[in-house]
């Protein structure tokens, strides 16, 4: 299949961005290019509510370079939208039609309801959760909804941001106590006005956007975080509203020094969080968790699947993405360690200490990819497969469950499994390290028993007996030479972590 190519442009209040993805020859997506523009479009509305000629002029320069690069990718579609600084524009017609005619590219502006629902979509299909509130503070505009088993439920677009309330409620970036309570206020009198944002307490606020992605990036920073995604990270309230008010009495010349905040965020940062911490003390909200997907993401779903842009199995679909995108594994060799890997899983997950219910989970996950690194170089690939799998998008898991399946699929030893949770602490306990190596030994046996990468095992039957774990090959052809000889060589080392001694028999063994 040929390279095809998507290019999404958002035109958002705070920012313009740009993103190319492209669907590989093996079926896979990923991200090949993306830009980022500061605009800050609310702050330049004059008195009369428009964007002023200046204004425009620079947003269609951002749009025909954004162009250009697309054109470089040979991008066979772009889809460009915009959001609440044009849509709130009193001059939108005007300025849409002057971008349309002069970068040749239509512009769909969406309503505050289409841009939650896009919200929406580019989180579920990241995230393995359920029920929950989702926020995504814009510059000129915060969409708050709330989802009930996977599915949107309501929503609401508010017509303030991050920007726009930065304009209203800050000197120079600084917020006062008259100004923060004001600024409150106003977006607690908006809010009440929604009666279903108080019919579900107890649930986890979700966020998307910049503001939630830049207090998470900030946390990270403050606690030492030892795992380098912000992507499905969680946050308590207390640990928020700590952390506002550290960042909120900093001047503006010494909030620029915060490790993890970015320097076009320092004057819009304190507005946007007060925003997200409002609304959720009126949900009565368990715990905040960071998403980094979002907007962009939604609009790519709904361009590249418009029948069934809703992902049914997050983490299975990312899984497969991951293992396409690095196509030198066999792909038949991959199939069978994983159903040995599974089956071996399933005739063994009594066998004391008994594993937690996800754990076969993490065991697909780790033998699905558990080759990827040789694309980056065979005789290491251990050690690459774990950098590729830490810092792929693996969704629908939390960064404990990352670490375990990049940990079970790079397995070699007990004590580099240690020296690996040594560095992530204190994600990672001794009780992870030990399961790390239990499943990490029962995959490398699945893969010794297809050593010779020829499926020669038809079926296979097991039996723990005797402290002996017999693999009985039912249907196979040849003698299994290679494959008798690599289980021989696992033997010992197996029975330090499950006491079992594995044997392989073949069809004709009495």
């Amino acid at each position: 299949m040929t390279e095809q190519r998507i290019g999404i442009i958002d035109i958002g209040s705070n920012s313009i961005r740009l993103v190319v993805y492209e669907r590989t020859a093996t079926g896979a997506h990923r991200v090949i290019d993306g830009s980022k523009r500061a605009a800050r479009l609310s702050e330049q509305i004059d008195d009369t509510g428009a964007l002023p000629d200046k204004g425009i002029d620079e947003l269609v320069a951002t749009i025909n370079h954004f162009r250009l690069i697309c054109a470089h990718h040979r991008t066979g579609h772009i889809r460009a939208v915009a959001t609440a600084a044009v849509r709130n524009a009193s001059n939108r017609e005007y300025l849409l039609h002057r971008i349309e005619a002069e970068s040749g590219l239509p512009i769909e502006l969406i309503s505050g309801e289409q841009e939650a629902g896009y919200g929406f979509l580019g989180m579920i299909n990241s995230m393995d959760i359920k029920d929950g509130f989702l926020i995504d503070i814009g510059g000129g505009s915060t969409e708050v909804s709330v989802f009930k088993d996977r599915t949107l439920v309501q929503a609401v677009s508010f017509p303030f941001g991050c920007v726009s309330l930065t304009r209203r409620f800050s000197s120079k970036g600084v917020v006062s106590e008259d100004q923060l309570r004001a600024l409150e206020k106003l977006v607690a009198e908006a809010a009440e006005r929604e009666g279903w944002l108080k019919w579900s307490p107890g649930l986890p606020l979700v966020g998307v956007g910049g503001t939630i992605r830049a207090l998470g990036k900030v946390h990270q920073a403050h606690v030492r975080y030892p795992f380098e995604s912000f992507h499905n990270y969680p946050m308590s309230g207390k640990d928020t509203d700590d952390l506002f008010e550290l960042i909120r009495k900093e001047p503006l010349d010494k909030r620029n020094k915060i490790p993890g905040l970015s320097k076009d965020r320092v004057d819009i940062i304190v507005p946007g969080i007060a925003i997200l911490r409002t609304i959720y003390r009126i949900i009565g909200a368990s715990t905040y968790i960071i998403c980094g997907a979002g907007l962009r993401d939604g609009l790519f779903f709904s361009t590249r699947f418009p029948a069934k842009p809703r992902m049914d199995d997050v983490l299975t679909y990312s899984v497969n993405n991951i293992a396409a995108l690095h196509p030198e594994a066999p792909q038949q060799h991959m199939m069978q360690v994983n159903r040995a890997a599974l089956q071996l899983y399933d005739s063994l997950k009594q066998e004391p200490p008994v594993f937690p219910g996800q754990a076969r989970l993490w065991m697909d996950t780790a033998s699905t990819l558990y080759r990827i690194g040789a694309s980056i170089d065979y005789n290491d690939y251990t050690k690459h497969t774990f950098y590729l799998m830490i810092n792929s998008h693996m969704n629908g898991l939390t960064h404990r469950e990352i670490l375990l399946c990049a940990g079970i699929a790079s397995y070699k030893s007990k004590n580099r499994a240690r020296q690996l949770a040594a560095a992530y602490k204190p994600l990672l306990s001794e009780e992870d390290v030990m399961m790390i190596c239990r499943l990490g030994s029962l995959l490398q046996l699945a893969v010794a028993l297809d050593r010779s990468q020829t499926q020669a095992i038809g079926r296979l039957v097991i039996e723990n007996t005797g402290g002996r774990l017999l693999l009985r090959a039912v249907r196979a052809d040849g003698s299994l030479a290679v494959e008798r000889k690599e289980v021989d060589t696992l033997a010992g080392d197996f029975k330090k972590m499950w006491g079992l001694t594995p044997v392989l028999l073949l069809p004709d063994y009495r």
